[in-house]
Parts: C-alpha cells; structure tokens; sequence
C-alpha cells in the first residue's frame, strides 16, 4: 500500500510539474454537435424509429478537443486552425473560450467549419452526419494567413513563457487544414519547438517532421508499414503480410488487411519444423484477403473473433496474435519510418503499445466501454503524453499518464475532456495545496500569497472595475488564468470607479461584482481596493505575471515599471472586439428610450399619483 501511495505522488507531482506549459496546436479542428432523443415508436413510412429531440450538446472536436485537454490538465494551450465563418464556428469559438484555450483560430469565409453530428436515443448512437469536404482546401490566401498565426502565436508561446520554446502538436485528420506548404513550413520550423507531437492519419505525409512522438492508431501504424514496403515481418512465429487499398479515406479508419503473408506458412508449421524452409505445394497459408462473411472487420484480443471497425483481418492468421502483439513486433520499424522517438500506437479499449529508443515495449489497458464513451478519449491522450513528456517524464510516466487520463475521461456519452482534478483525483492526490475562500481581505492576502509560493505556485495579478460583466471579461480572465497557477483579481471600490469613471458609475455595486467574479472558475481570489492605483496590491502580492486588457504594448502599462522591478512580467491581453461595459450600458440606453412611452399619453389616461411627487423628490 505504501508503494502504491508513493507511485501516485511520484506521478501527481508530474501533472504538477506541467501546469502552465506553452503548447501550441496546430491541425482540423471541427465541432461535435450531440442530440440526445426518445423514441418509443416506428414511423408509418419505414420500419425506423421516431425520434422526439430532448437535449442537445456542442462541444469541440479534433484538433480543438485536443487543446481544450491540453487546457483543462493545466497548460497553456493555443489553437491555431482554419474556421468556417458560420454558426458552427461561433459555436465552436464559444467551447474555446470556456475552456480557457488562446483562441488563434483563421477565419476562413466560404469554407464550412467541419461538423459531427450524433444523434442517440438510449445513449446509443443511431447515426452520425457529418459535414466538411476534406476537398475543402484552403486557398492560396488562407494558407498565407495560417502561417501568419502559427508564427505569431509561437511567438507569442515563446514570450508567455519567458523566452522558453513551445512545445507544437499536429493534429492532421485530413480535413484540409493541413496543405502541403503549411506541413512544409512546419519541418522547416522543426527548431523553434522544444517538444513535437504527431498524430495524423496519413503519417507519410509527415516525413521529415523528426516529431518527439507519434500517437497513430492501430489502422494508421499498419497503413504506414504497408506503404513503406515493409509488407511482410516475422512476428511470434508468423508471416504476417499487410495490404491496403488505393485511395485512403480522409476520415477514419484505414482499410487494411492483416493476415498471413502470400504462400506463408502456418503458425503450427512453424513451431513443428522452424529450421525447414516449406515448398512451393506446401504453403498453405491465406493470401491475406477477407473471407466474404468477414467483411471490414477487426482482430480481437484472443486473436479468433472480430469487430466491425475498418480494418480487415484473416482470422487464420494464428492463434494467439493479436493487436498488441502486431505492434509491440513492429515499433521500432515505426520510429524508423516517422523519425519519432517514441511511438504509442493506441488499440481502443484494449489500451496502447508504447515503444521508445530503449526498445522496451510498454503495453497499457483499458476498460471497455461503449463508443459513444470514447470519442475523442484518444485526444485526451495525445495532450496528457505530450504534457508529460514536454515536462522531461520519463517514457513510462508519460505513458502511465496518457492512458489514465483517456481512462478516466469514457465514463460518459459525449467527447472526452480530462480535467486536471480528475486525473489528481484518479491519483488520490488533492489539486489543490490551500483550502481559502474566494472573496479575501487586503489583510488575508499576504499569507495567502506566501502559502502559493511556498507551495511553488505562480501568481498572475489583475485589476479593474469589472463593472457589468460580459463575455469579453471572462475571455479576459480565462487567459490570465492560463498564464500561472492561480489568478487573483482586483477590484475597484464603487468609491474608486466613481472617480474613475463618473458620477453614473458603477451600474453595479462592489458586492455583486465580486461575486461575480469570485463565481467564475478562472478566478481564485477576488480582493477589493479603495485606492486609484492597485500598487499598494501590487507591492504585497509581488505577482510573477501582471496582465492588463488592451492592444498596447506592456511598456506602455503604468504599472509595468512598478512590476518589473519586482522581478514580474507585464502582459497585455486584447479584448473580445464589439464587447465592453461602456457599449453595453449604451445599447441598454438606447433601447431604453426607444421604448420609452409618451408623457402626454400617460398623462390623458392616468390622473397622477401626488406620493410619486414625494417620493421622487426624497430619492
């Protein structure tokens, strides 16, 4: 048990060891649109069911599934991908800021954002529709404009973090995203990344990349084996031959055929006689082609039955072979192939095979459970690997995490998100080291801050009115937030925002404004200030990053100077354009006298009530 207990830790201290990490992802990114119905009858036209629509859900999908887990296991996560401009993009656009991901995305008009449709009834699902050509490439101009935000946004990273390099993850589903000068650019690149991970569908477009790691599924190790000749490779015993079909699909999984080489042997052949070479009249193995009952199916763990998943197997191929066992045989053929120095090649619900320059095989399980639990588990994975791994984990760690974070992510319908919590939680670990309230005294502060530091916790500091809270405050706040450990925000007294803002203002008073806030899980502590200028705060809190809205440079920050000589760092965050509290008290305004009623028509109908008078004049 003490063991035991020491191996969480040993493991939590490494999600801890993360926190904050620059990530930059780069791919498709799509939404994933979920339609919860009832049925509890057939339509008269067609033996199918009746669906009555009782709940529907967004969320992010693909390349942006893969930055929100970034996001939510604690590092700063940016998303840089092509975006229809369309109600699917808002939308999308919408799960990004809530989950706290640097949203870079590249408005691309005229071309869809790509969208998955489920709809279910029982949790299960029925049918999936998807939407979004891979057909679909970005023209000339967008890809000009992609690149211009991958470079931006690695600069960006590379300044967060105090000049340290970015870790990059490519997410390349096929959706058109991806086109040849943009993968071009990213190899040149190569440098200016600490840590590269790679998770691609068609991995021989990635020559070149020398990524850190590769995540490919079992369908996308095998395609990449057979298209590199490497078709036939002696594993337990047996001849194993891959074949695959001309024209890949875009989205999903390859079809491919597993099984006994051409002429091989058979697997008890070989066992009985290894040291003949069998005759041409001898060999009697299957060509590696399906059987017509057997369809597009796939090889289970016992290595006998089969599963409707894309891929094609011979169950002839022997007894005992299995998916784990085809890709612990050909690991080092696939770091060979990708340049990668480690290899995890995901197998679904039977877990992963992980293989790095060691040449040690690691092999972790999962639980099984049904599909509409897993979607987007294998993202969950991906960003828990690449966080590890980015934070110098040693391979097995890395790999521990990974699976336990797209482990603990299946235990619903809907697309995997892993929260930081979560995977602390699955460790027995608190996530948190100090238990205090959100709203706390200039008097508490100090101790609170010097209970984080001690803790090793970086602090980021802001301050403002926050009068009438809106969507570009929380965009705001949610990126402060991803800068450090914890954020603490100040907040202008009513006394304070009056001389600052006019006698008109605060719309709200301070109580509720720092509710508000204090509610918002961005924001660890809220602490209110009566002076013009927080820095007699700034002075006690002594933050490691000071962040202040606005496009202007830090250097024109009042307080930037005050900061620096502190030993801080000033960061300027825009705002989300069209809102602010000004533009908001001004459209209620003017709907306000738009409907306001005519006097005199007031008056013809109603005789006037003379304690109004009064008590218009005591107010």
């Amino acid at each position: 048990m003490a063991g035991a207990a020491a191996e969480q830790r040993r493991l939590a201290t490494v999600v801890e060891s993360w926190l904050g990490r620059p990530v930059l992802i780069v791919g498709d990114a799509m939404l994933d649109e979920w339609r919860f119905a009832d049925s509890d009858r057939l339509c008269r036209e067609a033996p199918a069911p009746v669906l009555t629509l009782r709940r529907r859900i967004s969320a992010a999908g693909g390349a942006a599934n893969t930055a929100v887990n970034v996001a939510t296991l604690g590092g700063r996560a940016v998303l840089v991908a092509p975006v229809g401009a369309d109600v699917a993009g808002d939308e999308l656009h919408d799960c990004l800021d809530r989950a706290g991901v640097w949203d870079r995305t590249v408005n691309q008009p005229g071309r869809p954002t790509p969208v998955k449709r489920r709809m279910l009834a029982g949790n299960q699902i029925l049918l999936r529709e998807d939407s979004g050509d891979p057909d679909d490439a970005l023209d000339p101009e967008g890809v000009s404009r992609l690149l211009t935000a991958l470079d931006c946004a690695t600069e960006e990273l590379r300044a967060a973090a105090g000049g340290e390099a970015p870790t990059l993850v490519v997410c390349d589903y096929g959706l058109g995203a991806l086109a040849a000068p943009v993968r071009a650019w990213l190899v040149e690149q190569r440098e200016r990344y600490a840590t590269v991970a790679l998770d691609a569908h068609d991995l021989a477009d990635w020559r070149g990349l020398a990524p850190t790691v590769v995540t490919p599924s079992f369908a996308e190790a095998t395609r990449l084996l057979a298209r590199a000749g490497g078709t036939t490779r002696s594993t337990t015993g047996i001849e194993l031959h891959l074949e695959h079909p001309d024209g890949d699909p875009a989205d999903g999984p390859s079809e491919l055929t597993v099984g006994a080489a051409p002429g091989g042997v058979r697997a008890n052949d070989i066992a009985a006689e290894p040291t003949l070479e069998p005759s041409p009249a001898d060999r009697q193995g299957p060509v590696g082609e399906p059987t017509p009952g057997e369809g597009r199916v796939a090889l289970t763990g016992d290595g006998l039955s089969v599963t409707g998943t894309g891929v094609t197997v011979n169950t002839q191929a022997g007894e005992g072979v299995d998916r784990a066992v085809l890709a612990e045989s050909r690991l080092a053929e696939l770091r060979a192939h990708t340049g990668a120095d480690v290899v995890a090649v995901t197998l679904d619900t039977e877990g992963a095979v992980v293989g790095g320059a060691d040449g040690e095989p690691r092999r972790s399980h999962s639980t099984p459970v049904p599909a509409s639990h897993a979607v987007g588990a294998g993202d969950a994975y991906l960003a828990a690997m690449t966080l590890a791994l980015a934070a110098d984990a040693p391979l097995p760690t890395a790999a521990q995490l990974a699976q336990l974070a797209a482990t603990i992510t299946v235990s619903d319908t809907g697309t995997c998100v892993c929260r930081r919590e979560d995977l602390l939680a699955a460790l027995n670990q608190p996530s948190d080291t100090t238990n205090h309230p959100s709203l706390v005294g200039t008097d508490e502060l100090d101790a609170i801050v010097a209970e984080y530091r001690e803790a090793g916790r970086s602090v980021v500091f802001t301050n403002g009115c926050f009068d009438v809270l809106h969507r570009g405050h929380v965009r705001y706040l949610e990126q402060a937030r991803a800068l450090g450990d914890l954020l603490i925000v100040a907040v202008n007294s009513d006394g304070s925002v009056r001389r600052l803002k006019g006698p008109d203002r605060p719309v709200n008073p301070v109580e509720d404004r720092g509710a508000l806030l204090a509610a918002l899980a961005c924001v660890d502590h809220v602490v209110i200030f009566e002076e013009d200028s927080p820095a007699a705060l700034i002075e006690a809190v002594r933050p490691d990053i000071y962040v202040k809205g606005g496009d202007y440079p830090p250097e024109l920050v009042p307080e930037a100077p005050l900061v620096r000589r502190l030993g801080g760092q000033v960061r300027t965050l825009g705002y989300v354009p069209d809102r602010s509290t000004s533009a908001i008290i001004e459209r209620i305004r003017s709907h306000s006298q738009d409907r306001e009623p005519d006097p005199s028509a007031y008056a013809k109908d109603r005789k006037p009530d003379p304690s109004l008078s009064t008590r218009t004049q005591a107010s």
